[in-house]
């Protein structure tokens, strides 16, 4: 199966509906029927303007940066855009594309023709 793999950047303040942004974003997936959600907390990066931030991921301020990253459908990827659009503050989306499936054992000894999901 086709499907996407999405990192949305936020920070986590300001808050969304008293909630850390990333938690908002998790939450709210969820609801949709977009499962296969994870968030992680960035400890350095660099960004626009090429020096390291610590603690900070993208450039404006407002407390530490997170990463939300879900695998989705089609459908599910345009929900995830759509929420990300309703959220108040600054959001950056990266996409791939992504076979998704479950590793076969077939595939280990080389049998399976399908590249070893099913």
């Amino acid at each position: 199966m086709e499907g996407y793999f999405l990192r949305l950047y936020v920070h986590e303040n300001p808050r969304c509906h008293g909630r850390p942004a990333w938690e908002w974003l998790l939450a709210h997936a969820n609801e949709m029927g977009v499962r296969g959600g994870s968030a992680f907390r960035a400890m350095a990066g660099s960004g626009r303007g090429r020096l390291p931030h610590e603690d900070r991921f993208l450039e404006s301020t407002g407390g530490q940066a997170a990463k939300a990253g879900f695998i989705a459908a089609r459908r599910g990827r345009q929900r995830l855009f759509e929420l990300a659009g309703r959220r108040n503050g600054r959001v950056f989306c990266a996409e791939m594309r992504a076979p998704l499936g479950v590793p076969s054992p077939e595939a280990a000894n080389g049998t399976s023709a399908g590249g070893g999901m099913r």
